[in-house]
C-alpha cells in the first residue's frame, strides 16, 4: 500500500495532466472553428463568360465575378474556397450550407429574394437574342414560333417561355445554348446582353449578330443565405467601399472596357 503523501502527489500530477489535455483539446477545437469561419465558400457556375470561366487547358477561375469576389474576401479578411456548381443548384446549395455566397451573374428578382439574401446590385445587365447574320430574325417580333436556346433556371429562360409559340430548348450552360445555335439546332439563343456581346466579338468567324431585348434592364447581386445577415452586411460594406474608392469601376474597365454605370441603385427589389 502506498503512503498517503505519495498517493496525493500522483493524483495531483494526473489531475494536472488532465487539465492540460482538456485545455489543449479546447484550443484545438477553437482554432479549427476560427479557421472554418475565416473561409468563404463561394459557389459559381464557371461557364458564364466573361463573368466566371476557365481558359481552355486551365483549372484557374477567372472573370468579372471572380475578381469582385476576391476583392470582397480580401476586404472582409477571408480566404476563398471556390465551388463549381450548376446554376440552378446555387440556391439550394446556399440553403443547405454547402456554400456561403453565390457569385455567378445572378439577377436580383422578387422570386429569388424570397429564398436568398442579396447584396446591393454590383452589375447592370439586360437580355439579348443571338442569331446568325443570315437569319430571317431581324427583330423581336420575328421570334414568335421560333426555336430558342436558353440556359436553364435563368431570367432568359423565363423570358423565352413568354414568347408566343416559341419552342424553348433548355441547356445547363450558356455556352451549350450558343453551340446549339452554331450547329443549327435552334434559330436563336436568348442570353444576357454582356455575354452575347462578348461572345460575338470573340467569335467573328461564326457570323453572328446581337439583338438587344428592350426594357429588360436588370441587376446582378451576390446571393447568400437569408439567415446570414452578418455576411450580407459585411459584403455590402465591402461593395460600398469598392464603389467609393474606384475599385469596382477598375474591375468593370478590365472586363468590359467601359465605366461602371453611375445610376446603379444602392437597393433594388427585383422584378
Amino acid at each position: 500500500m502506498m503512503k498517503t503523501n505519495v498517493k496525493k502527489l500522483i493524483c495531483t500530477g494526473l489531475l494536472a495532466l488532465g487539465v492540460v489535455a482538456l485545455l489543449g483539446g479546447c484550443g484545438s477545437q477553437g482554432g479549427n472553428q476560427a479557421q472554418k469561419e475565416s473561409v468563404l465558400k463561394i459557389g459559381t457556375n464557371a461557364t458564364f463568360v466573361p463573368f466566371e470561366f476557365k481558359q481552355e487547358g486551365s483549372e484557374e477561375l477567372q472573370g468579372f465575378d471572380i475578381d469582385v469576389a476576391k476583392e470582397i474576401a480580401k476586404r472582409t479578411g477571408k480566404t476563398i474556397e471556390f465551388k463549381n456548381v450548376p446554376f440552378d443548384a446555387l440556391v439550394p446549395a446556399l440553403d443547405n450550407g454547402e456554400i456561403d455566397l453565390a457569385a455567378s451573374g445572378m439577377t436580383i428578382t422578387k422570386a429569388r429574394m424570397e429564398k436568398v439574401g442579396f447584396s446591393m446590385p454590383y452589375y447592370e445587365s439586360g437580355m439579348a437574342v443571338v442569331v446568325k447574320e443570315t437569319s430571317a430574325i431581324k427583330g423581336l417580333d420575328d421570334l414568335a414560333g421560333k426555336t430558342i436556346a436558353v440556359q436553364m433556371g435563368t431570367t432568359g429562360a423565363d423570358l423565352a417561355s413568354k414568347i408566343n409559340g416559341a419552342m424553348v430548348k433548355n441547356f445547363d450552360h450558356t455556352s451549350d445554348a450558343l453551340l446549339e445555335l452554331q450547329n443549327g439546332g435552334v434559330e436563336g439563343a436568348l442570353i444576357d446582353l454582356p455575354v452575347a456581346q462578348y461572345y460575338v466579338a470573340k467569335h467573328s468567324d461564326q457570323h453572328l449578330t446581337v439583338i438587344a431585348y428592350p426594357n429588360t434592364k436588370e441587376y446582378f447581386g451576390l446571393a447568400m443565405n437569408k439567415k446570414n445577415k452578418d455576411l450580407v452586411d459585411s459584403v455590402n460594406k465591402a461593395l460600398t467601399e469598392m464603389k467609393q474608392d474606384g475599385t469596382l469601376n477598375k474591375i468593370y474597365q478590365t472586363w468590359f472596357k467601359t465605366d461602371m454605370p453611375k445610376d446603379i441603385p444602392v437597393t433594388y427589389e427585383g422584378k
